[in-house]
């Protein structure tokens, strides 16, 4: 994270510094703001978990600190709860996605909807936790941090039903999931 008082920031770059791989985030500290509440509206957010877990290098006036220390207090607050609605339609569509999967011939189909489900899944154990989001490796991060066993079981059962096509206990890991939401929902479910 670079923050400037204007441009080149906002921007952008990727380069290897030294033989490692560099990521260059320069904002403002509006953008970074910005930025900060959109990740934080959808309960993701690189920006955050990069601001209050990373090494702060140079700081010549303090905002870098205070920019720090505002990120790990917002990181630590969690993001936003699930409203009733959405959590409800995320209970619809893994329930609908069991459906299908119960029903699936096809290796590839069903490579797909594993797929799939573990992510939907996985998310909402994490939402209805109240913990933070991440995609491809973070997401199996948070959840191994937030909910082992679960995170265990999805996992486990994910390889089991991609290698093998044995789906029962990955439906049965999909369906604890689901239980710490409320329970599977598609009888009855409507959006009005």
């Amino acid at each position: 994270m670079v923050l400037l008082d204007g441009p080149p920031a906002p921007s952008r770059e990727n380069l290897v510094y030294r033989g490692w791989p560099v990521e260059l985030f320069v904002q403002t500290e509006a953008v970074w703001h910005g930025f900060a509440d959109q990740e934080t509206a959808k309960r993701n957010s690189p920006l955050l978990a990069m601001c209050a877990e990373g090494m702060l290098l140079v700081d010549t006036d303090g905002l870098g600190a205070s920019l720090q220390d505002e990120a790990r207090k917002r990181w630590a607050a969690g993001p936003p709860p699930l409203s009733d609605r959405e959590r409800d339609h995320q209970r619809y569509v893994l329930t609908d996605l069991l459906d299908d999967l119960r029903g699936c011939t096809d290796p590839a189909e069903r490579a797909y909807l594993v797929s799939h489900m573990l992510q939907r899944a996985s998310e909402l154990a994490l939402q209805v936790g109240g913990h933070w989001l991440g995609g491809g490796k973070w997401l199996s991060r948070r959840l191994a941090a937030a909910d082992p066993g679960v995170h265990r079981a999805l996992s486990e059962a994910a390889g089991r039903a991609l290698a093998a096509g044995e789906t029962k206990d990955f439906s049965a890991a999909v369906i604890r999931v689901l239980d710490l939401a409320g329970g599977p929902l598609w009888d009855g479910y409507a959006i009005p």
